[in-house]
């Protein structure tokens, strides 16, 4: 080889290092209020073209744009709004992650190093199935669903509430407790787990709040209540009226409940917003029923309530609707402390997602509170069940026994 090939590939091995040196898993956290949250980490890519992605349970959330140069590593998330910026020294990467929330930016301690595989400790109890978590929450709950899978001593698991669940916390059996943690560019928490001498769970979330749970079997006869059943939670004034809408389209067009395209068609009202990531979960299920059920007559308009930043150029919904390939109508409804004022048909409306069920009439048939992900298993798999029975049935309904 001449000295000028030898020269080629030198500069060829001296681009791509960088890039290669950070491709491949990490073993991350985010430090969230003092608190050090784990998360599973992956960069792949080539040259300077670096894509990052978190995890909620097996589903990536990869960046939307990314590069590495000169050590510097900068990921864009456009869905969400978010943004990391780290730093490679001595293998570790250090930097923040930077979020647009619903009421202010959160900026988190963003820190890796290479993975290494753990084992969990040995000794774990069985916890695996349904628990129920007596709480009494902000929106009128008095208990919550806990849903872990188990494997020996590694495990997954879910807090569902009537607005959605907390997302895959995973983690293992380690000193006598488990240890489960979430981030998936979103929804931080580490929870911590063990058995009490009476059987059941003692909880802490972040460090600090502390929750018991009972088996869900059990739960009646220590006198817990039943969590809330999404189905039953809110309403309308009255059902015998017309459901009404009226919200500008993202070009700035009025579309309304009168138009012609929604004539004589079920229609689902979906208020959402691209802030909120149980509305992440709910979207991409929404997409797959319209698609599948548009030719015969379903209608899904997306009512979003967005910032007033984002109002004004809604960067973060437009990365939504092309993540999710969402092609049913979104509108922008106003700011979300604006919702309340605007939805005056809803009763106790106050969980995002909430989806309204309207009959070929126009009218109300059911209002489902929240969605659940994945990880919440065969009540993500029964609510998905139950979204899809409702709009068969509506759909045979023609307008004459709908009224």
């Amino acid at each position: 080889m001449n000295g000028k090939l030898l020269l080629a590939a030198f500069l060829t091995l001296a681009s791509t290092a960088p890039a290669q040196s950070i491709i491949g898993r990490w073993d991350a956290t985010v430090t969230v209020n003092g608190v050090d949250i784990p998360c599973r980490f992956e960069l792949g890519g080539s040259g300077a073209s670096i894509a990052g992605s978190f995890f909620n349970g097996d589903e990536r959330l990869t960046s939307t744009s990314g590069h590495f140069e000169n050590g510097s590593l900068a990921l864009s998330w456009d869905y969400f709004a978010s943004r990391l910026d780290a730093s490679l020294k001595d293998g570790v990467l250090e930097g923040s992650y930077t979020q647009a929330r619903r009421a202010e930016k959160a900026v988190y301690v963003f820190r890796a190093k290479r993975y290494e595989a753990r084992k969990p400790g040995p000794g774990a109890p069985d916890i695996g199935g349904l628990w129920t978590i007596p709480n009494k929450s902000p929106k009128g709950e008095l208990a919550w669903r806990f849903i872990v899978h188990q494997h020996a001593g590694d495990i997954s698991a879910s807090i569902l509430r009537v607005d959605g669940d907390t997302g895959a916390l995973t983690g293992s059996y380690r000193d006598g407790k488990f240890v489960l943690s979430h981030f998936s560019g979103t929804r931080p928490m580490l929870l911590e787990v063990s058995v009490a001498k009476d059987g059941s769970l003692e909880m802490l979330e972040n460090g600090k709040t502390k929750f018991t749970a009972v088996r869900a079997e059990q739960a009646s006869a220590k006198g817990v209540p039943e969590p809330t059943d999404p189905d039953h939670h809110t309403s309308v004034k009255d059902p015998r009226e017309a459901f009404r809408f009226s919200f500008p389209d993202l070009n700035g067009r009025m579309v309304t409940n009168g138009d012609a395209r929604f004539q004589g068609k079920v229609v689902l009202v979906n208020i959402t917003g691209s802030w909120c990531p149980n509305c992440h979960d709910e979207a991409p299920f929404l997409e797959a029923l319209y698609k599948k059920y548009r030719t015969e007559g379903l209608e899904i308009v997306a009512l979003s309530f967005e910032e007033a930043d984002q109002l004004k150029d809604p960067a973060r919904l437009r990365a939504f609707i092309k993540k999710y390939g969402i092609e049913y109508t979104v509108l922008l409804g106003g700011q979300p402390d604006e919702a309340q004022d605007k939805l005056t048909q809803a009763v106790n409306w106050n969980s995002w997602p909430t989806t309204f069920f309207l009959g070929r009439d126009g009218h109300v048939r059911l209002v489902h509170a929240g969605f659940p992900s994945a990880a919440s298993g065969e009540l993500y798999r029964s609510a998905k069940e139950e979204f899809t029975s409702e709009v068969e049935q509506l759909l045979r309904e023609n307008m004459r026994t709908a009224r």
